[in-house]
C-alpha cells in the first residue's frame, strides 16, 4: 500500500485527517452514506441552458437530462463510502441521478450517482439577505473520495458560500455508492497491505507482483464491467448532466486535489458552461505519472522537513526527530528500516509495519493540524516501541475502520488512474528509477516508485498520456497553490492556470502548510474565493496571502 498515489493521495483532505486525529486520540472509527432514490420523468423547475454534449458525445436522452431528483433524508453511509457510520441528519438531502454508463451510447445502460445538497440558507448580507446563484458542486479529491460523506464533514468551513449556494457534491462514478468498484474483501486487503510494497530482493519483487496481479484479477472479477467507464472524462460529462438536472445554466464547481483534474477536464470539454470554478490543491497537467510522483515525493519531503522544524522549535530535545534535517530524517528511516524485520505492536492484534509507518507519516503530512499526532506517533514508536497512533493515521488514509472494513476509495483510486493514464510500468522501470527518488526523499523515494507499478496489467487500456485541460473561451477559473503542499506542489497551480489558457486561469498564492489552501483557516484567501464566488470579483492575477 503506497502513500502517494496520483496527483491526489489525501481522500478528503482535511476529513480524513480529522478522522485519523480522531481515531488517536478517542480510539474512534470509520464507517459510511447513502443516497435517496430518483426517479427520470418531470423536467427541473429551473430549464437550463442548451449546452454542447461535449467533444464527439451524442446528445443526451430528455429521460435523463429531464430527470427530477428525489430528495430525501440522507441515511446512515454505506461501508464503500467510509465516515463515522452515522446519518448526517438535517439539512442534509440525498438523491441519486441516473447517468450513462457509456457515454457513446446514450440510450444505453445507467449508472447510479450519489449525491447530497444542502440547500442555500439565504442569510447573506442585506435586507431580506441575497439571492440564491445556484449549485456549488464539490469534488474533493482521490480520485476515490466520497462527495456524500466529506462535504457535511466540512461544511462549516462552507457555511458562508450556503448562504447562496445550494451546496451539493457526490460520489463519482466508481466511488462510494455510485457503483462502487470492488476488488479484495477486508481480510485480503489486509493481507494484500502486509505484502512488502518496497521489495530489498528478487522474492520480494516476486511477491510484490504477485499481489497486485491477485487485487487486479478481484477487481476484475468483481467490477469488469464498470472499470472502462470510470475516467474522469466520463465524470466531467457527468458534472454537466448533473448542472442540468439541476437547473442550473452554469456549472458552479469546486474542486480539490484530484478534483482540480476533474475540473480542468470539465473545462476543456465544455468551456462555455463554466460559471465559477475554483481549484485547490492544484494537480499538475503537464506531468506523467513518474514526473508527478517525483514531484509529489520531493513535496512530501518538504513537508516533512517544515513538520521536523516546528517540532524542533517546539519541544526542542524531547522532539522525536530532534533537531529535524538530516538528523531528523535519520532518526525516521532507522526506525522503517528496523520495521522492515521487525514490525511494532499495537494495541490491537495486528502490527506496524514498513508500509503502514511511512502511510501514517504522510497522511499527517496532508493538515498541519495532524502534525501533533505525528509528533505522538513518532514518539510512540522510536521510544515505546509501539505502533497505535501511526497505525491509526494509515488506516484513515486507506479508509479502513476499527472493525476491518475498508471503505472502496483504494480500489476506486487505483480504477480511475488506470483509466486515465495510458503509461504501465515494469518492476526493471522502478528499478531503474529509484535512484532519483531516493534521492528526492530518504523516507519517502522507494515507497512512491514502486507505487507506480499499480496500472501494470490493468485490464482496461489508460485514456490518455496527460488529461487535457485547455479552455479557450471559459470564464475565469481561481487556481490555488499552496507552498507547502506535499502531495500537489505549488508549482502545479501555476502549470494548471498556463494550460487553462490565457484569461482563463488566475492564480493565487497561499504561503503555508498542508494539502489545498481554502479549508487552512487563512482569512485572506478566504476572503479572496468569496469574493469570487458570492460577488463575482475574480481576485487579481498573482494575489498572495501569507
Amino acid at each position: 500500500m503506497h502513500p502517494v498515489v496520483r496527483g491526489a493521495g489525501a481522500l478528503g483532505l482535511a476529513a480524513v485527517l480529522a478522522t485519523a486525529t480522531a481515531a488517536c486520540e478517542s480510539g474512534s472509527g470509520s464507517g459510511a452514506a447513502k443516497s435517496g432514490p430518483s426517479t427520470a420523468s418531470a423536467a427541473p423547475t429551473t430549464p437550463a441552458a442548451t449546452a454542447s454534449a461535449g467533444a464527439g458525445v451524442p446528445p443526451l436522452p430528455a429521460a435523463l437530462t429531464g430527470q427530477r431528483l428525489d430528495w430525501q433524508p440522507c441515511p446512515a453511509p454505506s461501508t464503500a463510502q467510509g465516515g463515522d457510520g452515522t446519518a448526517p441528519g438535517a439539512p442534509w438531502e440525498c438523491a441519486t441521478l441516473k447517468a450513462p454508463l457509456d457515454y457513446g451510447k446514450p440510450d444505453g445502460q445507467t449508472v447510479d450517482l450519489a449525491l447530497i445538497r444542502a440547500v442555500a440558507t439565504g442569510t447573506g448580507t442585506g435586507t431580506g439577505g441575497q439571492p440564491r446563484i445556484g449549485s456549488l458542486i464539490y469534488n474533493f479529491g482521490g480520485p476515490g473520495g466520497s462527495g456524500v460523506v466529506t462535504l457535511p464533514a466540512l461544511a462549516k468551513d462552507y457555511a458562508d458560500l450556503n448562504t447562496r449556494y445550494d451546496l451539493v457534491s457526490f460520489d463519482p462514478r466508481g466511488v462510494g455508492n455510485s457503483a462502487a468498484v470492488r476488488c479484495l474483501d477486508d481480510a485480503a486487503t489486509d493481507a494484500s497491505a502486509a505484502v512488502d510494497g518496497t521489495p530489498d530482493d528478487q522474492a520480494e519483487v516476486t511477491a510484490l507482483d504477485a499481489a497486485g496481479t491477485g487485487f487486479t484479477a478481484a477487481c476484475e472479477r468483481n467490477s469488469g464491467a464498470v472499470l472502462p467507464y470510470v475516467d474522469t472524462v466520463s465524470a466531467a460529462r457527468d458534472l454537466d448532466l448533473m448542472r442540468q438536472v439541476l437547473g442550473d445554466a452554469k456549472l458552479h464547481y469546486f474542486g480539490i486535489s484530484y478534483g482540480t483534474e476533474l475540473g480542468g477536464v470539465y473545462a476543456h470539454q465544455y468551456p462555455g458552461n463554466v460559471g465559477h470554478l475554483v481549484m485547490d490543491g492544484v494537480v499538475d497537467p503537464t506531468k506523467d505519472p513518474v514526473q508527478n510522483a517525483l514531484s509529489q515525493t520531493k513535496g512530501f519531503q518538504l513537508a516533512l522537513e517544515n513538520f521536523m522544524k516546528a517540532c524542533a522549535a517546539q519541544a526542542g530535545p524531547s522532539c522525536p526527530t530532534g533537531r529535524g534535517g538530516d538528523e531528523g530524517t535519520r532518526r525516521i528511516t532507522d526506525l522503517l528500516a528496523s520495521l522492515d524485520s521487525a514490525p511494532l505492536p499495537t494495541d490491537g492484534p495486528r502490527v506496524l509495519t514498513q508500509d503502514l509507518a511511512v502511510t501514517g507519516i504522510a497522511a499527517a503530512l496532508y493538515n498541519q493540524n495532524s502534525w501533533n499526532a505525528l509528533s505522538v506517533g513518532l514518539q510512540e514508536a522510536m521510544q515505546n516501541r509501539t505502533g497505535t497512533t501511526l497505525l491509526a493515521l494509515a488506516d484513515a488514509y486507506s479508509g479502513r475502520d476499527q472493525q476491518g472494513h475498508y471503505s472502496n476509495q483504494s480500489p476506486a483510486n487505483r480504477a480511475i488512474s488506470c483509466a486515465d493514464d495510458r503509461s504501465r510500468y515494469t518492476a526493471t522501470d522502478v528499478q531503474g528509477l529509484l535512484p532519483a527518488f531516493r534521492q528526492a526523499s530518504p523516507v519517502f523515494g522507494d515507497f512512491t516508485a514502486w507505487g507506480l507499478t499499480s496500472c501494470t496489467g490493468w485490464p482496461v487500456r489508460g485514456s490518455a498520456d496527460l488529461p487535457e485541460v485547455s479552455a479557450p473561451g471559459s470564464a475565469p477559473i481561481v487556481v490555488i497553490g499552496n507552498t507547502g503542499d506535499p502531495a500537489t506542489p505549488y508549482e502545479g497551480a501555476g502549470a494548471m492556470a498556463r494550460q487553462l489558457g490565457a484569461g482563463v486561469g488566475v492564480q493565487v498564492t497561499l504561503q503555508g502548510q498542508g494539502h489545498g489552501g481554502y479549508d487552512s483557516g487563512n482569512a485572506c484567501l478566504k476572503q479572496a474565493v468569496d469574493q469570487y464566488l458570492l460577488a463575482d470579483q475574480v481576485p487579481a492575477e498573482g494575489t498572495t496571502c501569507g
